[in-house]
């Protein structure tokens, strides 16, 4: 513990004490329970094993310059992980069960919290699986769910500086109408080619277009696009991306800021028209887009040639930030401090 460069940190899994386990038998949840065990004991024939019964989370919390704890929209994971387990009929996890269970997590890791001003923060991941032995297609009787939490440093090791995407239309994220809107980790694997390729040629990530007809915007590999042009928020709509936290919280702070909002299909042509673009997360909270090239198309599209943040890419970062360390009022319930 005492050896953590907390300035240093990748995005990556360091070890902490506690994790927090609740399982599903017989139609109801236990009692939550506190382990040091990083392994599971699983069924050679769980459901998650074989077909694919398995969703996340991602959140996070930030120690503030007060010394206080916080963490960011815990309620909203815990109705997305639902939405989650209906897409892929898992039991739905009570929300105050979700938020009891991070809150615990949190508590016995405290240690873990990075410092104010580390750029580093902790993370914390609930994970969902299907536990129960199942050789048939159809859904699990049992489920465990887990929390466990780890620091990290920035997804993208850059930071808050701007980065090139690509385009690659080879390879689709989700279907429409599949599991694209709900977050599972199929959708992540589907994305491990493209990203293999793009990094192999210098890029951050991929951004995807629709499966259908490869003429609209879907989403980043790991996050949420949104484009700024005329004071204008604009961000993609289709059936295939995951609804972002960061994203819907961006265009609460979006409106705050007089930013007309626009979530609707995005032509992939319109990227030359926007003067900002980024992908949103709760990794990466905003990661600035410096380039997309369409290397089939032979064309590329710039949005900062200064190595630089465009200026409202940069206000909306600052301010979802400010809320996130307690320094800016939270006006919509977003914060829940832990004691």
């Amino acid at each position: 513990m005492e050896n953590i460069n907390w300035s240093d940190l990748t995005f990556g899994y360091l070890k902490t004490d506690y994790n927090v386990r609740s399982y599903y038998k017989d139609g109801k949840w236990s009692d939550l329970e506190i382990t040091d065990s990083e392994l599971i004991p699983i069924h050679i024939a769980a459901t998650c094993l074989h077909y694919g019964q398995e969703a996340f989370e991602g959140l996070k919390a930030f120690k503030g310059k007060d010394g206080k704890v916080r963490i960011f929209r815990m309620r909203e994971n815990a109705l997305r992980m639902q939405a989650s387990s209906r897409g892929i009929m898992m039991a739905e996890l009570p929300v105050e069960l979700f938020e009891k269970a991070v809150l615990e997590a949190v508590k016995k890791n405290e240690r873990f919290v990075p410092p104010y001003e580390s750029g580093a923060s902790l993370y914390i991941r609930p994970l969902l699986i299907g536990t129960s032995a199942q050789v048939g297609v159809k859904p699990a009787t049992e489920y465990l769910f887990l929390i466990f939490v780890t620091p990290v440093g920035p997804y993208f090791k850059e930071g808050f500086k701007p980065t090139p995407y690509v385009i690659i239309r080879g390879f689709d994220r989700a279907a429409p109408h599949g599991t694209g809107t709900i977050k599972v980790g199929g959708n992540y694997a589907a994305s491990l080619v493209a990203g293999k390729i793009a990094h192999e040629k210098g890029y951050s990530a991929v951004l995807y277009l629709d499966s259908k007809e490869k003429k609209y915007i879907d989403e980043c590999g790991p996050a949420n696009f949104f484009g700024i042009r005329n004071n204008t928020y604009v961000t993609p709509e289709s059936t295939s991306i995951l609804p972002s936290i960061t994203n819907k919280s961006l265009i609460v702070l979006a409106e705050e800021l007089g930013l007309k909002v626009e979530r609707r299909p995005v032509l992939t042509e319109e990227l030359e028209t926007f003067e900002e673009a980024g992908a949103c997360g709760t990794a990466a909270v905003i990661s600035p887009v410096s380039r997309i090239d369409d290397i089939e198309e032979n064309k590329s599209y710039v949005f900062s040639k200064d190595g630089k943040p465009g200026p409202i890419s940069e206000k909306l970062y600052n301010k979802l930030r400010a809320i996130q360390y307690g320094e800016a009022e939270d006006k919509y319930g977003w914060i829940t401090e832990v004691d």
